[in-house]
C-alpha cells in the first residue's frame, strides 16, 4: 500500500512550473473543493460555478509563472484568481442575458423562502467581515459560509489546524468588538 503523496508549498509551486501533471491533479484534488465553494457564493449556478471552476484551473495552470511566493501564499493567490473569475462571469453580458432569459416559473421557485430566511448581505454582516484581515476573512468564508470543517480548511490551506483555529477565534472576537 503507497502513502498519498503530499508537497510542501515551495515543492508544489516549482513542479507547477515545470508543467508536472501529478502535481496538478494533487493540486486539483486538494483545492478544488474550497476554489468551488468561494466561486458557488458568488456565481449561485452550479451548472456556471462548474465551469468557472475549470476556467479557473487552466488560468492556474497557464499563469503559475506569474505567482510569487513573496506577496503571499499559493491557496490566497489560487483564491483571487477563482473570485476574479467568478465576478468576471457575473459581470458579463453573456451571464446576465442567461439569467435574463429563464423561464419566470424558475425564478419565482428559486426565490421561495428569501424572505424568511435573510440573506448575509441584509444583515450587514458581510460588511462587518471585510473589516477583517485578509487572512481572517478567508477563513471565516471557508468556515461559516461555505460549510468546510476546521480540519478540510487546514488541510486545504495547508495550514496547521491549531493555527486554523486560533485564526477563527481571534477573527469572532474581532466581529464582536465590530459589532458592539
Amino acid at each position: 500500500m503507497s502513502l498519498p503523496v503530499t508537497y510542501t508549498e515551495p515543492e508544489l509551486v516549482a513542479l507547477l512550473q515545470q508543467r508536472n501533471e501529478k502535481a496538478f491533479s494533487y493540486l486539483y484534488g486538494n483545492y478544488s473543493g474550497a476554489l468551488y465553494g468561494i466561486i458557488n457564493a458568488i456565481v449561485t449556478d452550479s451548472e456556471t460555478a462548474n465551469d468557472v471552476l475549470q476556467e479557473v484551473f487552466v488560468n492556474i495552470w497557464r499563469k503559475i509563472g506569474s505567482y510569487d511566493p513573496l506577496k503571499g501564499r499559493l491557496f490566497t493567490w489560487m483564491l483571487n484568481v477563482a473570485r476574479n473569475a467568478a465576478i468576471d462571469k457575473i459581470r458579463s453580458k453573456g451571464f446576465r442575458d442567461s439569467l435574463k432569459n429563464q423561464p419566470l416559473s424558475e425564478n419565482v421557485d428559486s426565490n421561495i423562502g428569501a424572505s424568511v430566511h435573510p440573506v448575509i448581505n441584509d444583515v450587514g454582516l458581510k460588511k462587518m467581515i471585510s473589516n477583517l484581515k485578509e487572512e481572517h476573512r478567508v477563513l471565516i468564508d471557508l468556515s461559516y459560509f461555505q460549510g468546510f470543517t476546521h480540519e478540510e480548511i487546514a488541510k486545504a490551506m495547508d495550514m496547521p489546524l491549531g493555527t486554523v483555529k486560533t485564526r477563527i477565534r481571534s477573527a469572532l472576537t474581532q466581529l464582536r468588538t465590530l459589532i458592539k
